[in-house]
């Protein structure tokens, strides 16, 4: 055999044939490590510092790649929703109810699914040659930011308010967008912001400062669990400062997520944050000593477009090491390599999606069908008085829809464009067909609304806000209890209620929907109108998912996720973030609105029947909490019991009651279940400061089992030794 042939063979067996495989960083039988460092051997120093940009891209290597994406509740492509392709051009992609929104169904199976949804879509328009260019496999979701204060004017992409439920959904997201292959993500999520960035207004210069604990059980607990049992391994770094340090350059990034947690992927400055650490926080003279911090820090990426020159500038002068930056480039490759794109591996369950599979997605029936049930499941009962709803089609003959919430689907920032849209007024016409006369009155001019709802023998008036402020602009908005991204709200209360006021007026029969991305202070309308639903943007089932709930075809099962306060000044300054002074549920003893996990149903439970699987509970196990649920109404509706503990014997502060587990069930009416929570014994866990590490603290743990943070009703206790 000659010597010839013999090569031939060793390369055929390492899986490296002269036509597939050039190079080693693409043989899939080297390991992970030993391919990375072979691809960042191979390149050239202007290719090592473009890595480290969004767009992840060696065309001298056959490396086409890919770049960062928007996607919190669908794909936002070219850009946020003030600067996308518009037209034939647009790139069309499933639509979902804002992250808030999603977080109201207390559903994390649900949310896998949407995650799972995008990421889909991202490999069909990454991988389908019509729509390469615009197409990116890193998806910035979720947002993991607590929701802290429901003046954030980012309160519509957060999770809301309690750590333990944020923290379920972003391990959910999470796991939907990467997938279930060992070796291969579907796309990559890239949580954001790390760390405490829930307020705008002066974000580019704030500090968020709290003490040891509560950065461990409170604002980076979501980010923890998303990496250490979600599996993600890439982060977007907030603006603000963590007790005055900026979080771009801040220790925890390298002492913290890379060495405790793991994250060995992309860690990103945030949109122009890296300029900001000279010209907004002041913390660096120039930008070489910013860049110098960074590596430092751990950074792996830039979201800024002036970073190469200064970047170049510290490594060509020796303050960057060529070890160091390789060391950096390992995050950036490495998403790479878990995204399939070194290799053409057969081994990838992702690489022919829009390839074979050349559906379009967002236009298959199933999907449509996902949206619609996750809208339903979305939708929050706030009161239903003398159970007006849900109404018969069947025994009304008129129906005044009112407001301008009613006639419209508005996205928000960070979602892509949906390949329709259903409207409350239109998913009410859809309901009731030909037999139910709809009139419809955008607003009160020249009495136009109370003569529709004085006709009609139902009146639903939608008010809500605007997610792009009526797309004023950046940072500029003309009414007060209005927000999003860079505009915090000044207000709770809104104007719109005296729109509700007149309605109310001329029709009793009145049900008043929130179409809005927070919490308002209505007060009056909880007192005087019938029913109230909330509902958020931006889903393109949005009127048909409402519908179905108003008319019965399912019964409402939403919770909130953040407390309704009644007032403003039940809030702390938005800038303490100290929770414990009283901030939210877990600290918070004033009446609110509408409490924390609080939302009706069509039908009535019975509880009964609490046991335990254990009397007590020591480090590492889990004791099942037991109970049964009887529907005792008219109508098949899911239920959400919650599961509280507290603390009578602690010796440190801990909150009045804290969530530690829940479930969304299904009970047919008349029927009877047997529910199980798992209560962990590293869910009761404190941070001890002294000792920097979770602590079991021995005692009496008592719980409850309750529909909402304020109704329990089974109380227990467990001996923790």
């Amino acid at each position: 055999m000659t010597q010839k042939y013999i090569l031939v063979i060793i390369l055929i067996f390492s899986g490296i044939t002269s036509n597939a495989q050039k190079y080693p960083f693409q043989n899939t039988n080297l390991s992970e490590e030993e391919r990375i460092s072979n691809f960042i051997s191979l390149l050239t120093p202007e290719e090592k510092v473009s890595l480290l940009s969004w767009e992840l891209r060696v065309p001298r290597l056959g490396i086409t790649g890919t770049k960062i994406i928007e996607g919190l509740h669908g794909l936002a492509y070219s850009g946020p929703a003030g600067a996308r392709v518009k037209g034939k051009d647009a790139s069309f992609t499933t639509t979902f109810p804002q992250s808030i929104g999603l977080a109201n169904t207390w559903d994390p199976e649900l949310v896998k699914k949407v995650g799972e949804t995008m990421s889909y879509e991202a490999r069909y328009l990454a991988q389908n040659d019509k729509r390469k260019e615009r197409a990116g496999l890193i998806i910035l979701s979720p947002n993991a930011d607590m929701g802290r204060d429901v003046r954030w004017g980012r309160t519509e992409e957060c999770y809301g308010e309690d750590a333990f439920l944020g923290a379920k959904m972003s391990v959910a997201m999470v796991k939907g967008i990467q997938g279930d292959d060992s070796v291969y993500w579907r796309a990559a999520s890239l949580l954001k912001h790390f760390l405490a960035n829930s307020n705008e207004e002066g974000r580019t210069f704030t500090s968020s400062d709290f003490n040891e604990r509560l950065f461990r059980e409170y604002y980076s607990y979501p980010f923890f669990k998303a990496f250490t049992e979600g599996g993600a391994r890439c982060y977007m770094t907030a603006y603000n400062k963590y007790n005055g340090v900026p979080c771009a350059v801040n220790p925890f990034i390298r002492n913290i997520t890379m060495k405790e947690w793991g994250v060995n992927g992309i860690i990103t400055t945030d949109g122009g944050a890296f300029n900001l650490l000279v010209t907004a926080h002041n913390y660096y003279p120039d930008l070489e000593a910013a860049a110098k911090a960074c590596f430092d820090a751990g950074i792996t990426m830039f979201l800024d477009k002036k970073y190469k020159a200064p970047v170049t500038n510290v490594i060509n002068k020796g303050l960057v090491t060529e070890d160091e930056l390789n060391a950096t480039l390992h995050g950036p490759v490495r998403v790479m390599l878990k995204l399939g794109l070194l290799d053409e591996s057969p081994e990838n369950p992702y690489s022919q999606i829009g390839v074979t599979d050349t559906i379009e997605p967002w236009k298959r029936d199933e999907n449509k069908a996902l949206v619609r049930e996750i809208t339903q499941k979305s939708v929050v009962l706030l009161k239903n008085e003398n159970n007006l709803l849900p109404l018969d089609k069947n025994k009304i003959k008129s129906i005044a829809v009112i407001g301008s919430y009613a006639d419209r689907v508005i996205s928000d920032w960070y979602v892509g464009f949906p390949p329709y849209k259903v409207s409350v007024l239109e998913g009410i016409k859809n309901a009731v067909g030909e037999n139910v006369k709809v009139y419809f009155a955008e607003t009160d001019k020249i009495d136009s609304a109370r003569i529709a709802a004085k006709k009609a023998d139902v009146a639903i008036v939608c008010i809500g806000n605007h997610p792009l402020s009526h797309n004023l602009g950046w940072a500029k908005n003309l009414i007060y209890s209005e927000g999003r991204e860079a505009i915090d709200r000044q207000a709770l209360i809104t104007e719109q209620e005296d729109l509700v006021k007149i309605v109310k007026k001329a029709n009793p029969n009145t049900i008043l929907v929130m179409v809005a991305s927070f919490p308002y202070a209505i007060n009056w309308s909880k007192k005087n109108v019938p029913a109230i639903l909330r509902i958020t943007h931006s889903s393109q089932e949005l009127g048909n998912g409402l519908a179905d709930i108003i008319f019965g075809k399912v019964s409402p099962a939403g919770r909130l996720v953040q407390t309704w306060p009644e007032s403003i000044d039940q809030l702390l300054p938005i800038l303490e973030y100290d929770i414990t002074k009283g901030r939210t549920y877990m600290y918070d003893e004033t009446e609110p609105l509408f409490p924390f996990g609080y939302g009706l149903t069509y039908t009535t439970f019975e509880y009964s029947g609490l046991k335990t699987s254990q009397k007590s509970i020591k480090d590492g196990e889990t004791v099942n909490v037991n109970f049964t649920i009887k529907n005792t109404g008219e109508y098949n509706s899911d239920e959400v019991p919650q599961l509280y503990v507290s603390f009578p014997e602690s010796e440190v502060t801990r909150p009045l009651i804290s969530l530690k587990g829940f479930t969304r069930i299904q009970i047919p009416k008349g029927e009877t279940v047997e529910v199980s929570i798992p209560l962990k014994a590293d869910d009761l866990k404190y941070w001890d400061e002294h000792k920097h590490k979770f602590v079991l603290e021995k005692g009496t743990v008592n719980f409850f089992i309750g529909t909402s943070s304020r109704s329990p009703r089974l109380n227990g206790s467990l001996l923790i030794k």
